[in-house]
């Protein structure tokens, strides 16, 4: 069985519907509906990975707080093991999320947790040393305690998998995690020109760089060249809550299963579907034979 190790952000947070997101004056506005639930960008996919049936390690940091029983709650899963450090004054991430029926967000954060110790953000925890050993990737999300990951991952010789979000090519934080990818995932949000950013990255080392557009699919770049993939058909948007991570989880299991680059990147659009069908985070629900179906009616190609 596949073995992966995931590293980075869980939190527990509140999820506010709106019919569009809020202008920026005073005002009064009601929400459509709200509710609380699992986030962070960690362990939407550690969940989409576990459900698509590839075993996972996630290291976090968690308080001791209500809010961090409620995500060991949602972390349970028999294909999830949970590495759980302390975080500072015992209180785990939480958001505020304003979500729009556009797709639109704002995220507040509410708490932003460091490691209890310094040494636990500045070196490489025996625990997540010993998970890494034998992984067949490293996926090391955007959080000052997963940069040790990165350098351990490269010196084993364990693909370093990374999403750098809205990443502009200059952020200083997300440098290192762009720098030493092995495969990139990057949103389209504050890119003014997403193919140059990917070859960028390709030219960089990269073995493969994906550019996501939302409801017009991704870009993507290896070695052999420019792909184009479709978004695969929704019947209805319910949350776009975890639509990247569920991508990342869907193109992880696919390579790590045999597929080839462009079935991989089909799969991952089915996937990045079936999360934005449900109000949970990424697409912990998803099957391995229903992303499948939808994969096999996507026309991925190269340009």
């Amino acid at each position: 069985m596949a073995h992966v190790l995931v590293v980075g952000p869980a939190s527990w947070n509140t999820l506010v519907h709106l019919d569009r997101l809020p202008e920026a004056r005073s005002h009064t506005l009601a929400a459509r509906s709200h509710h609380d639930g699992l986030g962070g960008t960690s362990a939407g996919k550690a969940l989409t990975l576990a459900a698509l049936g590839t075993d996972v390690v996630l290291r976090t940091l968690l308080g001791d707080d209500e809010p961090a029983e409620h995500v060991r709650t949602a972390l349970t899963h028999p294909r999830l093991r949970l590495l759980a450090a302390p975080a500072r004054e015992g209180r785990t991430e939480r958001h505020l999320n304003l979500m729009a029926d556009d797709g639109g967000r704002v995220s507040v954060y509410l708490e932003l947790p460091a490691a209890a110790t310094q040494s636990a953000g500045a070196t490489l925890d025996p625990a997540v040393g010993a998970a890494l050993q034998g992984a067949d990737a490293a996926v090391v999300d955007l959080a000052e305690h997963a940069l040790p990951v990165l350098a351990a991952a490269r010196a084993a010789g364990i693909p370093v998998w990374c999403d750098v979000h809205d990443d502009d090519g200059l952020s200083a934080f997300q440098r290192p995690f762009a720098d030493t990818a092995d495969v990139l995932l990057v949103s389209d949000t504050r890119l003014e020109d997403p193919a140059a950013y990917l070859h960028a990255r390709v030219a960089a080392g990269c073995t493969l760089a994906v550019c996501s557009r939302g409801g017009d699919g991704a870009l993507a770049l290896d070695a052999d060249g420019w792909i184009e993939v479709p978004a695969a058909p929704v019947s209805e948007v319910v949350d776009t809550n975890g639509a990247g991570d569920a991508f990342l989880a869907g193109l992880l299991h696919a390579r790590l299963a045999g597929a080839g680059t462009l079935d991989a990147l089909a799969l991952a659009s089915a996937v990045g579907a079936l999360a934005v069908g449900t109000r949970d985070l990424g697409a912990p629900h998803a099957t391995p034979a229903e992303a499948q179906r939808i994969a096999r009616t996507l026309a991925v190609r190269r340009l």
